[in-house]
């Protein structure tokens, strides 16, 4: 499929990945709605951040996923849906699991439904790299079995299901996209890289994680959305689940050794028994492999891991970004 002259929705688009989804689509001259859950404080997430010039070019939509009548108002004459709306944090779904079946399950089959009624042409629905669990084999292709180590990961695969069927109940053109673990500007502090960098730049000398014995495949999240584009370009992949990962891993430890070498080396790093997830619930190794999503498209990983990890340093080192983050509390 080509892009041009089609008019994209992406939701959660006010998000991390979303928001550089958004603008990557819009520095690329497409026609983007971008889809914000509402508030009533009228925050667009980080599309707030956005120089006027380029949030002049963006259709905002402010509803929530959960709503199907929101969800097809916001849908009409759109081309192609980019579903990144979601909760995904994992230690906030052990105790509000409701929360997640209503966003991410309910939420998705309001997208598709939608998608099914309205005749859109092509739906990427967002998938994690949770739905696996810890590795029964490395690398993970999209055949490994799904494992519900959480709520959050019960939910994404109950949303995936959801699409999956629809697509073979209805023949509908949705591909489950599953992103391994991004990371990069504007990423939440609930997610470990921003939790340690801002604790660094803000001069802690003892820094609070939990375990650091799990593996990650760890993808900068320019690498995310060049493959989310590049997967809705490719219509062979209609009907799949692709993985987009960088096949590799690397430990929480050194990962975090890491940043603080870069920022502090100095700083130490205390284990906060808070921040460890139940021994059954935490997924101990992640190591994707990215063979369909290169047998179909042209995608690569065009960032190394040091690349991102300083260009994500730098974006939190400006004053006015890190002032978004609180650094001193355990961010759920």
């Amino acid at each position: 499929m080509i892009l041009n002259n089609k008019k994209i929705l992406v939701t959660g688009a006010d998000g991390f990945i979303g928001s550089h989804l958004v603008e990557k689509l819009i520095d690329d001259g497409h026609e983007v709605k971008a889809f914000v859950y509402y508030n009533s404080f009228n925050s667009w997430g980080w599309l707030d951040s956005f120089p006027k010039e380029k949030l002049s070019k963006i259709e905002i939509f402010s509803g929530d996923v959960r709503d199907p009548n929101g969800v097809r108002t916001a849908m009409k004459n759109c081309d192609i849906v980019f579903h990144l709306a979601a909760l995904i944090a994992i230690p906030y779904s052990y105790h509000s699991p409701d929360s997640y079946v209503d966003t991410n399950v309910k939420g998705t089959l309001n997208i598709i439904q939608a998608a099914k009624d309205l005749g859109v042409e092509r739906v990427l629905v967002t998938s994690t790299s949770e739905v696996y669990g810890t590795a029964q084999y490395v690398p993970i292709d999209e055949k490994h079995p799904k494992q519900p180590q959480s709520p959050y990961s019960a939910s994404k695969i109950g949303a995936d299901c959801m699409a999956d069927s629809f697509y073979r109940s209805f023949d509908m053109p949705i591909t489950i996209v599953r992103p391994f673990n991004t990371y990069g500007p504007r990423q939440s502090a609930r997610a470990i890289i921003p939790t340690i960098i801002t604790q660094l730049l803000n001069g802690f000398d003892e820094i609070n994680l939990g375990d650091l014995t799990p593996t990650r495949d760890l993808l900068y999240v320019k690498d995310t959305i060049n493959g989310f584009i590049k997967i809705a370009e490719t219509d062979s992949l209609i009907g799949h689940e692709c993985n987009i990962a960088t096949s590799s891993e690397i430990s929480m430890q050194k990962m975090a050794d890491t940043l603080i070498e870069l920022i502090n080396p100095n700083a130490k790093i205390i284990q906060d028994e808070d921040r460890m997830r139940p021994e059954k619930s935490e997924v101990f190794q992640l190591f994707g492999d990215n063979s369909k999503l290169i047998k179909h498209t042209d995608w690569k990983v065009e960032h190394s891991f040091e690349q991102g990890l300083q260009e994500t340093i730098d974006w939190f080192s400006d004053k006015e970004n890190l002032k978004h983050y609180k650094a001193d509390i355990y961010n759920v």
